[in-house]
């Protein structure tokens, strides 16, 4: 890692859709000048629609994976951001976090929804966390460049 780049974690409880989708945009729209991990607080696997909405929009998350959050606890961030109200109460503290940001999405990650509804809500909360990452981006590189999309997607 080069010693200039700031480090971003992204939380969410399973670690399987927002914080990947997260994840996934922020590495998409960063570039080389962030370095970007997530994890929860209760792992499971990747969703396979978060992976699916994501590669419709030209970002390849299928190599993610999900990490505990206790994995990253000694490491240090200069910016700390959840994405679900559950993952805030359960986190532990980051001492070494330069900021938390609480940027909340709903939940796509529904059982018993039609199949056409849960894709999209999966699509609204991906376009959702582009929109936010895209922004976060800009304010954290501090950077006119920072506009373009490295990714080629969004």
């Amino acid at each position: 890692m080069i010693d200039n780049v700031r480090r971003i974690l992204v939380l969410c409880t399973a670690n399987r859709c927002r914080s990947q989708m997260a994840e996934g945009w922020l590495r998409c729209f960063a570039g080389s000048r962030l370095s970007v991990c997530s994890a929860g607080t209760a792992p499971k696997p990747l969703h396979s629609l978060a992976i699916r909405v994501m590669a419709e929009a030209g970002v390849d998350i299928a190599d993610q994976a999900s990490h505990h959050v206790d994995h990253y606890a000694d490491q240090p961030f200069q910016v700390v951001v959840t994405v679900c109200d559950g993952v805030v109460e359960a986190c532990p503290i980051f001492a070494r976090a330069g900021r938390l940001v609480h940027q909340p999405f709903d939940d796509p990650d529904r059982s018993g929804l039609p199949d056409a509804e849960l894709i999209d809500l999966f699509r609204r909360v991906r376009d959702e966390i582009c929109d936010w990452a895209r922004g976060f981006v800009v304010a954290e590189c501090d950077d006119a460049s920072t506009t373009a999309t490295p990714c080629d997607a969004g």
